[in-house]
């Protein structure tokens, strides 16, 4: 049942404003005003910043609530409590009380999970939900809630045909989840930073800039300073540094304590963002447009300085396929360009004239399988440019059943 009922509420695709949410939200008696709610959103790092306060937060003796998007590998990934993803049944129960309310106020499938979600998170006791914008953030349905704390992790043009073609346009969009008088954290710098300190002003919140210093890989994570402290992650990436400080200065502005911190970031996982399997020699990265192509080559030289790499490539129609290629191409010996299920998918062909020399594989198993055999020693493959491709290889590598194109 939920799974039919989701894929119909996929077929309407997506109609921007709040007024569907906020009136489910009311027929549900709303479940959002049952738990304080921190609003996570950004051009990148949502994710990152959303699981390490999440993890932070329990550490600290909290019930917690995180809802992400998108999934990699089963839906049910997207709604947790204390770390632990709905159960199959649990889903299942939601989404058929809902069913007659979705269907009849014209829900989107992201508005129908994240009903979900708060409905969910309810029922389950939890103290603090932390929830991840899918879109920009005036319209997203988490902006429904009413966020006692609210997190922009960086202003960079992404989404333009949804945000408008500017930082300005994106910034204002992304300002839409600040509240007047409310704290918000950024780690946004340069031109993005200005844009979404004046949207703030203009909203009348109380805008805080955060920026760790002494930024260190470490194995494979990363460590930083923050505020007369020495932080460490299990990520990887010197990016990841400034979206776990904003999850240390959000859960200190929230009660946790210094235990709390340490065991929390301790703690955070985050699948498909620059993971690596070392059995394979394998790094899996979502890196979706030109700012996390340039995350992921400085990784590169960071943590794989030596050695010849591969690249399994595939991106959205919409995405600026041309700058992502611009970032990672200098750093590959050799790249196949693939797709993924979905008609969002670029067609690899149309790929090709941004990477010189690349080949095409429309398959995106039998891309990855080609990159491993001809993976020299020492060699590494990297699979990225979109959280759907990684989806779709996993599942497979996992023996999960094919979803429906996205």
């Amino acid at each position: 049942m939920s799974r039919e009922l989701l894929e119909r509420l996929a077929r309407r695709g997506m109609t921007p404003g709040l007024e569907r949410i906020r009136d489910l939200l009311a027929r549900l008696d709303h479940p959002e005003r049952a738990f304080r709610v921190v609003l996570v959103g950004g051009t990148n790092g949502k994710g990152s910043t959303a699981r390490a306060l999440a993890r932070i937060l329990q550490a600290s003796g909290e019930r917690v609530g995180l809802f992400t998007s998108p999934h990699l590998l089963d839906v049910r990934e997207r709604i947790e409590v204390n770390a632990a993803a709905i159960a199959p049944e649990a889903l299942d129960d939601l989404l058929v009380r809902l069913a007659p309310r979705l269907e009849a106020g014209g829900a989107s499938y992201f508005e129908a999970l994240a009903a979900a979600a708060l409905v969910h998170f309810a029922e389950q006791g939890v103290t603090t939900a932390v929830l991840e914008v899918g879109l920009g953030g005036r319209f997203d349905a988490v902006n429904a809630a009413d966020p006692v704390l609210s997190i922009i992790t960086n202003v960079a043009l992404d989404h333009t045909d949804w945000l408008g073609p500017t930082l300005a346009h994106v910034a204002r969009e992304k300002a839409g989840i600040l509240r007047p008088g409310r704290p918000a954290l950024t780690a946004a710098t340069g031109a993005g930073a200005d844009f979404l300190a004046a949207a703030a002003r203009a909203r009348g919140a109380r805008l805080e800039r955060v920026a760790p210093s002494h930024v260190e890989v470490h194995g494979y994570g990363v460590a930083f300073a923050l505020g007369g402290g020495v932080y460490a992650a299990p990520l990887m990436g010197r990016h990841q540094a400034a979206n776990l400080a904003l999850a240390v200065r959000a859960a200190r502005e929230l009660g946790a304590d210094e235990a709390a911190v340490r065991a929390g970031l301790a703690a955070v996982r985050h699948p498909g963002r620059l993971e690596y399997r070392p059995a394979e020699r394998l790094l899996l990265d979502g890196a979706h447009n030109p700012a996390g192509a340039r995350a992921l080559a400085r990784a590169l030289a960071d943590y794989f300085p030596a050695g010849p790499k591969i690249l399994v490539f595939a991106a959205s129609r919409d995405k600026d396929a041309s700058g992502m290629a611009a970032a990672l191409a200098p750093a590959f010996e050799a790249v196949w360009l693939t797709r993924y299920p979905g008609a969002r998918a670029a067609d690899p062909a149309a790929l090709a004239r941004f990477f010189p020399a690349a080949r095409v594989e429309p398959d995106p198993q039998v891309a990855l399988e080609r990159a491993l055999e001809a993976r020299p020693p020492g060699g590494l493959v990297v699979a990225a440019g979109s959280l759907y491709l990684l989806g779709a290889l996993m599942r497979e590598r996992a023996g999960f059943p094919a979803e429906p194109p996205r």
